[in-house]
């Protein structure tokens, strides 16, 4: 009887898994989105970084989200900084980062701002890393020698905010929001713990962080604003007090 002719099955190709996830959080970001992402794209290249950029979308009501699907269709090779689009579904900046550091894949990730992607900040951020100085970088605006060139009131509110998380919570750092980078492994017991969406996500992760006893650095930035911001400052203070009540009740009560 002949033997019958059976083919081995092909094995499945994995995806090339890359070094560093870029996270990135977007809301109504049209007008920039396609500029900043080959912007960053050929400021990366000379680094020579296996990278993805994950392009967190929340609740866009403009051509984000399309824009976005057309970049990753674009750049979809995982071996040379693919991106990546997820959507929310609601206007909600922590559950949008939160969920892009969970799916990101790199062995470190930066968390970064449409308006910002600060390739300095990423090379100076990762040199910190990989030499084992620290386990997390914070890209303070408010640090000795950074340069915060965004209107006097958007400075103003980033010190009363800061000032707010000391007597609050003892925060003993200069700045939470902004440019993050951190080793995935060191943080993500820290992200899966964090309670509070919205506003102060960053800063529940950074004080939890500092609490568990992660090596933090911080580094002075060089911020300037590339556009207005999409939401307006003075209609985010009551959902930001709102959320930082609760906050200070999630780390002082709970833990």
């Amino acid at each position: 009887m002949a033997a019958l002719n059976r083919q081995r099955p092909r094995p499945v190709p994995q995806l090339a898994q890359p070094h560093i996830s870029i996270v990135i959080p977007v809301y109504n970001e049209q007008a920039i989105l396609h500029a900043a992402m080959v912007d960053l794209r050929e400021r990366l290249k000379p680094l020579g970084w296996s990278y993805e950029v994950i392009l967190a979308e929340n609740g866009s009501k403009d051509r984000t989200v399309a824009i976005g699907q057309e970049l990753a269709a674009k750049y979809g090779d995982p071996s040379d900084g693919q991106v990546k689009i997820i959507s929310m579904g609601e206007p909600n900046y922590g559950k949008a980062l939160k969920q892009g550091i969970l799916l990101a894949r790199g062995d470190l990730i930066i968390c970064d701002e449409i308006d910002l992607c600060d390739a300095e900040f990423h090379k100076r951020a990762v040199d910190i890393l990989e030499t084992g100085e620290a386990d997390l970088v914070i890209g303070s605006k408010l640090a000795a020698g950074a340069e915060d060139d965004r209107p006097f009131v958007r400075h103003a509110a980033s010190i009363a905010y800061s000032t707010l998380l000391k007597v609050m919570l003892g925060f003993r750092g200069t700045d939470t929001h902004g440019l993050k980078a951190f080793r995935r492994q060191a943080l993500l017991d820290v992200v899966q713990a964090c309670l509070i969406e919205k506003d102060v996500f960053a800063s529940e992760l950074v004080i939890r962080a500092d609490r568990a006893g992660v090596i933090i650095k911080e580094v002075p930035v060089h911020i300037i604003e590339k556009r207005p911001p999409s939401i307006n400052l003075f209609k985010r203070v009551p959902n930001v007090l709102k959320s930082l009540a609760k906050l200070t009740w999630s780390i002082r009560v709970r833990g």
